[in-house]
């Protein structure tokens, strides 16, 4: 194991951090980060309006009167989900233009001009994200580039405030960049395709979350984020654009079809992933924590980590086990590290496969603590009862290497 190690952090670990780095992935990152707010706030509208309790529904009909009082989560839903493209549009652009030193309000700003000359107002929701994110991509670069060639800068006389000489300066970029997506539109119009962002998710995005919905896709998501960790990468915030360019249409389109009385077409998303695998945080370590406290106290060490880590863990915050315990670059913890959200998601898969538990409809926030995140996540007990019996699963995988480290530990403390 001590050679493995050896060879990841020699070999994987520089490659990985690179791509950690990557500019547009953490531009794609931060974008996403701004967002969530509206993200979950949009959730818990569709949550109010589609409460699957035929007493509250009964209740709210019969005070406002037939589906009137669904009209404020409507209206919330407008604000959040329903724009969430332009919102991506703008701030991937920005986070690109201010990572480069250029103008991020004027890069932004383009690349917003930009999706809607090339559709976007047909594709504003969640449905635009892919086209939002390469359209603010390819804006970005181009924009970092233009902005800083002299021939495009037209000179303002000696006095004009500042905004209106930074303004003038993004004039003759935004005009080219805006027209160049203009002129694909019409293109693309051209050969019968007037709207690109409905065809593009046709063509790309719905089957792409389709695979990335898939036993073997779960489990590879179940496995990267914690072998990142391992070796002290944020996996988390390394897969993070993949999954939340599948979250928000997944989560849309579960809750259309649950309300129409279909099966919810889309298993895994960061709810789910959240709710059932991430218990504690990256590699289920709320059980850890309890498996210490069952198997693991005659290590001082592990005792004084534990109970400085069970309040952060409750709400999903693991860094003080990852770096105290520590977990990271420990050889022993790897396996149950790794074996444990691999296991979990195994089970919340199969389980909402055969419908036993709903699908997950709603984005609890991610420091929701286990069991609660289940419930309000797929808004059943069912969801609640999987996220407890996974807990469960959970501290049985790790109380074997509990005990082999506290064996381990006593026995160094005796040579010592």
């Amino acid at each position: 194991m001590d050679g493995f190690v050896q060879f990841m952090e020699e070999k994987f670990v520089p490659v990985a951090s690179k791509i950690g780095a990557q500019r547009h992935l953490v531009a794609i990152r931060d974008a996403f980060m701004v967002t969530m707010p509206m993200m979950i706030l949009g959730a818990l509208a569709v949550m109010f309006n589609n409460l699957p309790i035929d007493a509250f529904q009964n209740f709210m009909a019969s005070i406002f009167g037939g589906e009137a009082w669904k009209g404020f989560g409507g209206s919330v839903w407008n604000g959040t989900f329903a724009i969430l493209s332009v919102f991506i549009a703008f701030l991937v652009a920005y986070n690109l233009a201010q990572g480069a030193g250029k103008d991020g309000l004027a890069g932004g700003a383009i690349s917003l001009g930009s999706f809607f000359a090339l559709g976007g107002a047909l594709g504003m929701s969640s449905t635009g994200l892919f086209i939002a994110i390469i359209v603010a991509i390819v804006s970005g670069e181009l924009f970092i580039r233009l902005i800083g060639n002299d021939k495009l800068v037209i000179k303002m006389p000696d006095g004009v405030p500042p905004a209106v000489a930074r303004s003038f300066a993004a004039l003759l970029p935004a005009m080219i960049i805006i027209s160049l997506f203009g002129l694909v539109a019409a293109i693309f119009a051209a050969f019968g395709i007037p709207d690109i962002v409905g065809a593009f998710y046709t063509a790309v995005q719905e089957p792409f979350m389709g695979l990335a919905s898939t036993y073997p896709s779960a489990l590879l998501i179940a496995f990267i984020t914690p072998f990142l960790w391992f070796f002290g990468l944020h996996g988390a915030n390394m897969i993070d654009p993949f999954m939340q360019t599948i979250n928000a249409p997944a989560i849309e389109a579960n809750v259309t079809a649950l309300a129409a009385g279909d099966v919810a077409p889309y298993i895994v998303n960061k709810p789910f992933i959240d709710s059932f695998v991430n218990l504690g945080g990256t590699g289920a370590t709320f059980g850890l924590i309890i498996a210490i406290y069952l198997v693991g106290r005659k290590n001082k060490a592990f005792n004084v980590v534990n109970n400085l880590s069970a309040a952060p863990g409750l709400f999903n915050i693991n860094e003080p086990m990852l770096f105290g315990l520590p977990i990271v670059l420990n050889p022993i913890m790897f396996i149950p590290f790794i074996l444990a959200p691999m296991i979990l998601v195994s089970t919340a898969f199969w389980a909402t496969k055969l419908g036993i538990v709903p699908a997950a409809t709603f984005m609890p926030p991610w420091v929701t603590p286990p069991i609660l995140g289940g419930f309000l996540a797929t808004q059943s007990i069912s969801g609640a009862i999987l996220a407890a019996v996974n807990l469960v699963i959970s501290v049985l995988v790790y109380i074997p290497f509990v005990k082999i480290s506290v064996m381990q530990e006593l026995k160094r403390e005796q040579n010592a």
